[in-house]
């Protein structure tokens, strides 16, 4: 869970940039990605195509 508590005399939009850079360093809106039931032909396209670049990297 992230959090982020305001400080004193801070703005909104601080603390909501704060809270952007948590959320992405905690990996959170990827693993939503990952776990969502519907794929767009094109995410479809780019997952099959990043797989194998991996394959061809290590084989």
């Amino acid at each position: 869970m992230t959090q982020v508590v305001l400080g004193e005399n801070e703005g909104i939009d601080s603390a909501l940039r704060r809270f952007k850079r948590q959320v992405s360093k905690a990996g959170i809106l990827a693993d939503l990605r990952s776990h969502r039931h519907f794929e767009t032909p094109l995410e479809k396209k780019k997952r099959k195509a990043i797989v194998a670049r991996r394959k061809r990297r290590y084989s």
